[in-house]
């Protein structure tokens, strides 16, 4: 596979548009058409889907991977040849992270790395259930998740569980059929598993959309509804008289998981290490 229409190839994903591929690369915009043509023609299948930004096509998300794992190796292979840590500039490893381990645990494990090699991150936030869709297109090497099943080319290992509580402001809740319930976005299914767990899955409480994990705490500390809140968060409310625990001895577990490519490469090798070092400290 000619490495450089390959290259061309992750720009024009990354960048969402050939016009943007073509201004990194130092080249025109034909010049990446053509190249991406070349490539498509090669491997007998549309690569990637003309749109606003360019995305990959299902045929084209190998590649994504592909072409991220080889600039990858690429750079570490010339590093070591070098004699030179972490090589010129930094590496930059790409990450999906659900929004509460971002908010809670997460980044301390970036903070534990060591300072060579040089490593920039592009952290991707998404609900604990999605998160692996990203490894699968080929965006993003790691990702915590709570699927434990591995994505194709990828290894996955388990973190722990992070336990939630039920909470709402003191004087601000009248019955899970009543109070308004405060979700993430319409991918979370928090609140509506916690109420399942308690027999009442059929209830149809008024919903308030808070996308913002900080605003989500503080919406209920404010009394606008209750929510899952994460233990730490929710114990240290409550401690304070900012919360009530909505059902005392009930909690929701929601097991976290792992993933990352399956390649030697020193630096997945430390990310990992870090991770579950970290982990292990914060999660059940």
């Amino acid at each position: 596979m000619d490495a450089v229409q390959l290259a061309t190839f992750q720009a024009v994903i990354e960048g969402g548009s050939f016009e943007a591929a073509a201004r990194t690369l130092h080249v025109t915009p034909s010049a990446v058409s053509q190249r991406i043509k070349a490539l498509e023609q090669d491997v007998r299948q549309v690569l990637v889907r003309r749109a606003k930004p360019c995305e990959a096509t299902e045929a084209g998300q190998a590649l994504v991977r592909l072409a991220g794992q080889i600039a990858l190796l690429e750079r570490e292979a010339l590093a070591a040849a070098r004699g030179v840590p972490g090589g010129d500039g930094r590496t930059r490893i790409s990450v999906v992270v659900n929004a509460d381990s971002l908010h809670t645990w997460f980044l301390p494990a970036l903070a534990a790395l060591p300072a060579e090699p040089a490593l920039s991150f592009e952290l991707h936030q998404d609900d604990q259930d999605h998160t692996a869709e990203l490894l699968r297109a080929g965006t993003a090497m790691a990702a915590v998740t709570a699927q434990n099943v591995a994505v194709q080319g990828c290894r996955v290992e388990k973190l722990g569980a992070m336990r939630y509580l039920a909470v709402a402001a003191p004087g601000h809740f009248t019955g899970f059929a009543t109070t308004p319930m405060l979700v993430f976005n319409r991918k979370d299914r928090l609140q509506h598993r916690f109420l399942e767990a308690l027999g009442s899955g059929d209830l149809e409480p008024p919903i308030t959309y808070i996308p913002a994990t900080h605003a989500f705490a503080e919406a209920i500390r404010l009394g606008l509804g209750w929510g899952m809140v994460p233990e730490q968060t929710a114990r240290e409310d409550i401690a304070a008289g900012r919360g009530v625990d909505l059902a005392p001895g009930r909690h929701l577990d929601i097991p976290l998981h792992w993933q990352y490519w399956r390649m030697e490469s020193t630096v997945l090798t430390a990310l990992t290490s870090a991770v579950k070092a970290v982990a292990a400290g914060a999660l059940r």
